[in-house]
Parts: C-alpha cells; sequence; structure tokens
C-alpha cells in the first residue's frame, strides 16, 4: 500500500529514534546506557498516586468535555495565576495528551501553510518537526547569549514564535528583561507566541517568569504549553496542558475532538494533583548533585566545553575542538562504548552533544560518563 505524500516526506524524530534503538537493543539483552532523553529515577510524586488509587477506586471514570474536566480545568487555572502570575480563567485552559499535542494544536490553529515559525537553535526536534508536517515554514535562527533589542529587530517577518524557557537542551532561562524586550517586539510586529515552560519546575539558579505574567497577554496573542513530564517525573503519564486566549482554546478543542477527545479523566486527575504538589525540592537537590558531577567529571578537557546549565535536565556540550559530526561520534560511541547520548545535528546544532543525566543510580551515570571521556580522549590523541 502507497503511503501518502505527506508522511513519506517525513522522519521519524532523531530523539524517540535514538530511544527506540536503545530499547531494541535492551531488549536483546545488549547492557546499554542512555543519555539520549531524560527519563526520572524519581516515581511521580506521592499525592498523584494517591489521587490516581481513589480515582480507581470510584466505580467509573467518565468521558470528560474535549478541552478537559471543568474543575481540572478551574484547578490548573488557579496555578498558572498562583505560580506563573497569568491571569486566566478556565475556558482558557485546555488538557492534553502531554506537550506534544497541545504545541500541534496551537500551531494548526494559529497559522497556515506557507506561514513562517521562528525557532531558536539549538531546539527541541518537535518544534521543527510539527511544522513541517503542518506545512509551515521553520525559520532556524541562532539562539544569543542574551535577547537584546537589536537581536530581535534582525528577526525576519513571521507569524508565529516560538520560545522554551527553560530552554533544552541549554539549560538557559530567560531574564525579566530579556522576557520585556520580546513582549514589546511581538506588540509592535503582530508577531504570536507559543512558550514552552515544560521545564518551569527544574531551576538550579535564577527565577522562571512567564510570557504571559502581564494584563495584555490575550492581545499579543501568546500560548503557553504546560508538561508533567519533567517537572514531575511523570514522562509516562503523557499529561500536559495549554493556556491560550478562549477563542484559540475553542478552535484547539475543534482539532482534538476528533483526534483523541478529552485526555483520560485518570490522567486529568493526576495531572492536576501534580501541579498541586509543590515544588520538587528533593528531585531538584538530586539533579543538582548529578549536574555538578558531571561537570567536575568532564572539567578541563581540550576537546569538550560544557558549560553549567542553569536548570533543565540536560548537558550541553560542545564538542567541535574535536569534531563537528557530532552524528559520527554517537554513532561510534553507542556502536564502542553502549553508550547513548544525542547528537547536536538532531537539534539544529553540529559539534554539539547533549547528555540527559537523570536516569540510572550515581554509579551508572559516573560509568558512563567515563566513558564518553575515554573515548574522547583517544579520539583527540590519535587526530
Amino acid at each position: 500500500m502507497e503511503l501518502s505524500q505527506r508522511i513519506a516526506r517525513s522522519r521519524p524524530l532523531a530523539t524517540t529514534a535514538m530511544h527506540g534503538r536503545v530499547d531494541a537493543m535492551k531488549a536483546r539483552g545488549e547492557d546499554v546506557i542512555d543519555f539520549s532523553i531524560a527519563i526520572s529515577h524519581f516515581p511521580a510524586p506521592d499525592s498523584v498516586l494517591q489521587a490516581t488509587r481513589d480515582a480507581l477506586s470510584q466505580p467509573a471514570l467518565p468521558y470528560t468535555t474535549v478541552g478537559g474536566d471543568a474543575g481540572i480545568r478551574a484547578r490548573l487555572a488557579a496555578k498558572v495565576v498562583r505560580e506563573n502570575g497569568i491571569a486566566a480563567t478556565a475556558d482558557e485552559v485546555i488538557v492534553t495528551n502531554g506537550a506534544k499535542q497541545a504545541l500541534y494544536q496551537a500551531l494548526y490553529v494559529m497559522a497556515d501553510p506557507g506561514d513562517a515559525v521562528i525557532i531558536f537553535k539549538p531546539h527541541w526536534p518537535a518544534y521543527v518537526a510539527t511544522c513541517k508536517l503542518l506545512g509551515l515554514v521553520p525559520v532556524l535562527v541562532d539562539l544569543p547569549a542574551t535577547i537584546t533589542a537589536d537581536f530581535l529587530a534582525s528577526l525576519p517577518p513571521a507569524r508565529i514564535l516560538i520560545i522554551n524557557n527553560p530552554h533544552n537542551p541549554t539549560g538557559g532561562v530567560l531574564s525579566g528583561d530579556e522576557i520585556e524586550r520580546i513582549a514589546a517586539w511581538l506588540k509592535r510586529t503582530g508577531t504570536r507566541a507559543i512558550v514552552d515552560e515544560s521545564y518551569e519546575k527544574l531551576i538550579f539558579e535564577g527565577a522562571h517568569i512567564s510570557l504571559a505574567a502581564r494584563p495584555d497577554w490575550r492581545d499579543i496573542g501568546i500560548v503557553t504549553l504546560y508538561s508533567a513530564s519533567q517537572s514531575y517525573a511523570m514522562m509516562g503519564w503523557r499529561a500536559g496542558f495549554a493556556v491560550a486566549p478562549a477563542h484559540v482554546v475553542t478552535a484547539m478543542e475543534t482539532l482534538q475532538g476528533p483526534i483523541t477527545a478529552a485526555a483520560p479523566m485518570l490522567i486529568q486527575l493526576a495531572l492536576a494533583a501534580a501541579f498541586e504538589s509543590g515544588e520538587p525540592a528533593a528531585m531538584l537537590a538530586d539533579y543538582r548533585q548529578r549536574r555538578d558531577l558531571v561537570l567536575d567529571l568532564v572539567h578541563g578537557l581540550p576537546w569538550l566545553t560544557m558549560h553549567c546549565p542553569a536548570s533543565g535536565p540536560y548537558l550541553w556540550g560542545d564538542i567541535s575542538a574535536l569534531t563537528m559530526d557530532s552524528n559520527q561520534f554517537a554513532e561510534q560511541l553507542l556502536s564502542e562504548h553502549s553508550v547513548a547520548l544525542m547528537p547536536g545535528e538532531a537539534l539544529g546544532a553540529p559539534g554539539f552533544i547533549r547528555i540527559g543525566y537523570i536516569s540510572d543510580d550515581i554509579a551508572t551515570l559516573r560509568r558512563g560518563v567515563q566513558a564518553i571521556i575515554r573515548f574522547g580522549n583517544a579520539r583527540y590523541r590519535s587526530r
């Protein structure tokens, strides 16, 4: 049977493809250390597990309206008012099966085929892949160390700007001044924004500020995405939501209805419980310890530069002193040392590697990083 032209032109996400390869290797009994993505070794919060147990003890779990149960949406709206300073109401919240679904639906209803979408690189691969699936034109722009007014003025015209704050993979967190400059640029140009705040709870230094934490967020046209996956160690739950002007939420519901309808009520209850569970202090302390361990291990290497990230479950390493072909680096590392990481090409940045450091135990983390060091050192000496 022939496939459609639109899917024949598409490719699987590099992140999920690499993880799938690792899973296949493990299924064959191979001992593989997987740094290609970030899957927390922490369980979901106790309140989430209890909410799930309570829900399963009920005689039935109902269908809900497509955008989510009214009570759940009200609880999530209260969360963004309280924690993010976004003056949103329940009808401005839509519950989705993870942040990827929210991203797809937001792009679908906010832009038409041929419209340009600015994406800063390095980038989460789903931004580009989703744009291409929808016939949008991704415009990739190098993310500067600081977003200035001059930088914003240099950007090409576009329908939408995608912002990831905190940022995957660099771990950068936008300052208040940068947020204000972006908001002013959006107002001046009429560009809309999709802001991915999936890593909002994983802040080591600085403070997270939402772009939509302003009274004119609806007029500017800001959609904010949230996910429980990283902030609450709920990767397999596929629980997310978006905050958008009410008419945008209604449009997203129109799309979601024939695709998946509502997210499962069980997941909606778990999602609300997660975002009401408070700050994940123990998890954050553990991640900080792991981050610092890896930075200590790689400190001083002549072929690898790795700055200390202010947030997130990833470390972003510059290996351009060794090679610009990080795809080959990753392939040989996996083949020779059974350690998987994400090559920078997958995120729009050749000559870099991304390490997810929150899986497994400390001993495995140390063993995997030491294997990377041995591999890189050997290549550097043989140049």
